[in-house]
């Protein structure tokens, strides 16, 4: 729907012969022609029969998550592609690595991975890395990971990043910013990450190697004076403290505000293997996607947007509660403030 889309055309215009395999529950327009498979992934004897009898110079696994591929045998699942297959890349998670390294920066390829097991959403992509570079390494299926961390851009299903902070900023409502706005994050357009995942795809020294893809590591601060730049306007920041969030029940804010995404890639990797990619900076390929947005009419949505796989959205009216809570707590303390200097 999202990466998968954008690869897709990618691919198409570059002059590649493209099919895709998916389950066909979601429609989708498909550039002039691209065939369709239909299997569902966590049934690898459908895979292998739709496969049948077919060789891949690359395959993009793109939708390896555990919302999409939970609970399928990833050994079984690998074995329809071994011996047919040139290249297997497989497109992981800033979440593969070892969550418990928030805080250190940058996090590099050879760091530890996440090991909370096949059925959360980082575990998941850990699993089916080592499963892949296992088979790599035996000669059987050559693979290449890469990990990318926030990605953006035209057609993002996770409706709570830059879809709503345009909106939030357009119609000048609170913007509600945790933890002094310091939770630093990568990010990176769509449209690179699928550049470098298909030089990788091209590349020998490449097979057997796991990549960070992304670009910019900014701060929360940064991201919300950025977009309110773009959309020509000053943000109504609200800042919440620590105490006020802790009482709230529901987070005011899109996920990556929050501080289990305090997490800074490194991508000399990356620029190493590939030094010819020029990656967008985060202000223009944010200026790109903005345009996107507003070509789309998106700029005059009534409702939220929903997306049946992240379910991420917005929800402006617990937004505007939340900033009058923010602005009653720091009334109150005000008060006890100044009792207390009487």
């Amino acid at each position: 729907m999202f990466v998968g889309r954008r690869l897709v055309d990618a691919l198409v215009a570059a002059g590649h012969d493209v099919t895709i395999l998916n389950r066909g529950v979601t429609p989708v327009e498909l550039p002039p022609g691209v065939a369709v498979l239909r299997a569902d992934r966590t049934k690898p004897e459908q895979v292998a029969e739709a496969l049948d009898g077919s060789e891949w110079d690359v395959v993009f696994d793109v939708s390896g998550f555990v919302m999409a591929a939970g609970g399928v045998d990833v050994e079984a699942f690998l074995d329809v592609f071994e011996s047919r297959t040139g290249c297997y890349l497989y497109v992981s998670s800033i979440m593969a690595y070892d969550q418990g390294l928030l805080g250190i920066v940058p996090w590099r390829e050879d760091m530890a991975t996440n090991r909370s097991g096949p059925s959360s959403y980082g575990g998941f992509k850990a699993v089916v890395e080592s499963a892949l570079l296992a088979r790599t390494t035996s000669g059987g299926l050559p693979g290449v990971v890469v990990r990318p961390a926030a990605i953006y851009g035209p057609h993002n299903n996770i409706y709570d990043m830059e879809t709503a902070m345009w909106l939030r900023l357009a119609g000048r409502r609170p913007v509600l910013i945790p933890h002094s706005g310091l939770v630093t994050a990568s990010y990176g357009h769509v449209d690179d990450l699928c550049d470098a995942m298909i030089a990788l795809s091209r590349s020998a020294n490449a097979v057997g190697q796991v990549f960070n893809v992304t670009t910019s590591a900014i701060t929360v601060n940064r991201y919300v004076e950025t977009l309110a730049a773009i959309v020509g306007v000053e943000p109504c920041v609200v800042e919440i403290s620590d105490d006020t969030l802790a009482e709230l029940p529901a987070a005011p804010f899109g996920h990556l505000f929050g501080r289990a995404h305090h997490a800074v890639l490194s991508t000399v990797k990356l620029q190493q293997a590939l030094p010819q990619l020029q990656p967008r900076s985060f202000e223009r390929g944010h200026e790109e996607t903005y345009e996107w947005f507003l070509s789309m009419g998106w700029d005059r949505l009534d409702s939220p947007l929903a997306d049946p796989v992240w379910h991420s959205s917005w929800d402006f009216a617990w937004e505007a509660q939340a900033a009058d809570r923010v602005s009653a707590s720091r009334r109150r303390l005000s008060t006890q403030t100044g009792a207390t200097l009487q």
